[in-house]
């Protein structure tokens, strides 16, 4: 599920950009006022400042994304919009279990979200749509929906170090690791951590 989202920090930059032009063109605009002028450019500072501020949260602090699809569902549905902490792997390991953003491996400019079925070194297999990780049923990674209605065998498949096996919770209809193979680790964005919107939706990811 490629995530739709525009490029913010861009748009961001061009504004940054913008205002400081207006700022050079305010100064050497010795028609108006000198008062006016400092108004003015306390006002363009303060909005640069703000602007700044922005760029930084969502570069290194938190993003937000669109769901586009429904192979994440029932977790996530389509019209959701989730916030992504992006500082959040740089204080505790990527878990099995997480719902994390990534940049898709076939085209890196694409974003895609996905729960962690595989950690390096484990060994991941599907018997009957019930995962299996190291040979052992791990119920808490299948759907509660289930797989009763997709039932798919899969693997086994060895998760390469530096590496993850990735898989949406509507299995029958998630294009993941089984199709594109492991994510690497450096291709993390973040962690989804809360539906913001739609309001009757709102609530933390699990």
């Amino acid at each position: 599920m490629s995530l739709s989202e525009p490029s913010i920090p861009v748009v961001i930059l061009a504004v940054a950009v913008a205002l400081l032009a207006a700022r050079t063109v305010i100064r050497r605009a010795y028609l108006f006022p000198p008062a006016v002028r400092r108004m003015v450019l306390e006002t363009v500072d303060a909005a640069l400042f703000a602007v700044v501020l922005a760029f930084l949260i969502i570069t290194f602090v938190v993003q937000a994304f669109y769901i586009p699809s429904g192979s994440m569902e029932p977790t996530l549905r389509v019209g959701d919009r989730i916030l992504v902490a992006k500082f959040y792997y740089r204080l505790v390991p990527i878990q099995r279990g997480d719902v994390i953003v990534f940049r898709y491996p076939l085209n890196p400019g694409k974003d895609f979200v996905k729960r962690v079925v595989g950690l390096p070194g484990d060994v991941v297999e599907l018997r009957s749509g019930v995962v299996m990780v190291n040979g052992v049923a791990r119920p808490e990674l299948t759907p509660p929906q289930g797989e009763a209605s997709c039932p798919q065998n899969y693997g086994p498949k060895k998760v390469e170090p530096g590496h993850l096996f990735v898989m949406g919770d509507n299995r029958c209809n998630s294009e993941d690791s089984r199709f594109f193979g492991l994510v690497p680790v450096r291709n993390v964005v973040g962690k989804a951590v809360v539906v913001y919107w739609p309001p009757y939706r709102v609530g933390l990811v699990h």
